[in-house]
């Protein structure tokens, strides 16, 4: 297979639109573009959307769509056979029970050890559990993602940020010290304690099995629950699996049971590594010290599921979309699975790297993450410029989408004092979509990046034209290019 070189840094940077554009042929049957557009029509779409990457048509992405690897999977021959065997019975429908089951295969959890509540995605699962424990509450984490800490936010909830770097293998990991700190002084006030496997804020570097367990022992100590954010738990076990050693002769499934049996509840995106399109659960356990603080929790969580995803034995999906995490849930924790997906993502952040692009190491499980701060490093270009979402902009023009998680969609804007607030990272993320990308594919958005680079001097700032003093603003702000 021949890859095709991208073009020069400053056609990258500075397209002359009046020049005719021949696209990249996609090699790649799964992503196989139906269009042909010229980077004149994506121009124009966006300026349209505001160089706003989410508002930006998915069909002119020609070169790679790394925006996200939520819900994005290519489904497996098994789940696509799945498909036709869904039962859409408004109430218990054959799929529902298999579910189940597949969740005490996986997780070593039941309908008699815990309450199993399923949702259309992560976020309204998320939503259920955070509208329900109270106010004035702090629940801290060794990171919260956007939306996850959104759903905190907007119930009173105080988001503690705990992350502790100081393993370089374990990026991920919970700060033990900062934990125990906190649960001395406001125990009363945590009704959890949050990990998020593999830790998505971060960088995508997992926790490894003795952070967990001194997590677990903390909150065993002082009377409150720690609940994981799972969504990528079977990438997170695979770095266990692989790289902490007593652990190393353990097969993956009994490392993800012996993970989800130190935890007293969790909340997923199905979207992720249950390999779906859709889906998403919240899983509590029925002795977990939340339930003392809420004894009524359950059956709250039970009524807000019926008044907002239907019955509970669909959950918001379809049968259809049941039966594909059936079979995703299979196939997720296998070896052969899980070296081929994070090898590919690790090699396309070697191979990134190796063009000079600085990039945050180690590499994690299902993105490469470009350090913004760096990459402008030496240039007119701050933290209130946006570089990010300047550089997010103008790989659009290329059929490339990126998502920035730094100065704007972690920082915040007070529209009285006029000051931006700025997080510690300062990230742009690949996201690898799951069994969908070759190599080819990932160097082709690695050779863009890199002719970028080599023209940050040139780069222009974005400016927010609307929504800069917006919750969740990346999802909803529109941007000029200063050139």
């Amino acid at each position: 297979m021949t890859r095709k070189k991208a073009e020069t840094p400053r056609e990258l940077a500075l397209t002359d639109f009046n020049t005719p554009h021949k696209p990249r042929p996609h090699e790649n049957a799964f992503v196989r573009p139906h269009h042909i557009f010229s980077p004149e029509d994506r121009r124009k779409a966006a300026i349209k959307a505001g160089w706003n990457v989410f508002q930006f048509p998915s069909e002119m992405l020609e070169g790679g769509d790394l925006l996200s690897d939520s819900g994005t999977s290519a489904l497996t021959l098994d789940q696509l056979s799945a498909l036709i065997q869904g039962d859409e019975a408004y109430g218990s429908n054959r799929g529902y029970f298999k579910l189940v089951k597949a969740f005490e295969n996986t997780f070593g959890i039941s309908s008699d050890t815990h309450g199993i509540f399923f949702f259309h995605q992560g976020r309204a699962a998320e939503h259920a559990l955070y509208s329900h424990l109270g106010k004035n509450l702090i629940v801290p984490s060794n990171g919260f993602f956007d939306t996850t800490r959104a759903n905190a936010e907007a119930n009173g909830i105080q988001a503690v940020d705990m992350q502790d770097t100081s393993d370089t293998l374990f990026g991920g990991n919970i700060n033990l010290k900062k934990l125990e700190q906190l649960l001395k002084t406001r125990a009363a006030s945590v009704p959890l304690v949050l990990l998020t496997v593999t830790n998505n804020t971060g960088g995508g570097l997992p926790v490894s099995m003795e952070n967990i367990k001194g997590a677990h022992a903390l909150c065993k100590q002082y009377k409150t629950s720690l609940f994981f954010d799972a969504c990528r738990f079977a990438e997170n076990a695979w770095f266990i699996h692989n790289h902490e050693k007593p652990y190393t002769k353990k097969s993956i499934p009994a490392i993800v049971h012996e993970m989800f049996a130190l935890c007293d509840g969790f909340t997923i995106s199905l979207k992720k590594d249950g390999l779906a399109n859709m889906g998403g659960a919240l899983a509590i356990k029925k002795n977990a010290p939340l339930l003392k603080l809420i004894p009524n929790l359950l059956e709250v969580i039970a009524d807000h599921q019926i008044l907002t995803e239907g019955h509970p034995t669909y959950g918001g999906m379809s049968g259809r979309d049941i039966m594909s995490i059936v079979e995703g849930l299979k196939y997720v924790t296998t070896e052969q699975y899980l070296s081929g997906r994070i090898k590919l993502v690790q090699d396309f952040g070697a191979y990134l790297s190796s063009l000079g692009v600085p990039v945050l190491k180690p590499i994690g499980g299902h993105a490469v993450y470009i350090d913004i701060d760096r990459f402008f490093k030496g240039t007119a270009m701050r933290r209130e410029d946006f570089g990010g979402i300047s550089l997010t902009a103008l790989l659009l023009l290329k059929g490339v989408r990126l998502c920035e998680l730094g100065a704007f969609a972690f920082g915040t804007y007070d529209a009285e004092t006029k000051k931006e607030t700025f997080p510690k990272k300062n990230f742009v993320r690949a996201a690898v979509p799951r069994n969908k990308y070759e190599r080819d594919d990932l160097y082709y958005v690695a050779d863009c990046i890199k002719g970028l680079y080599e023209e940050r001097r040139h780069i222009p700032k974005a400016i927010p034209t609307y929504g800069k003093d917006k919750t969740l603003r990346h999802f909803k702000a529109r941007f000029r290019l200063g050139w």
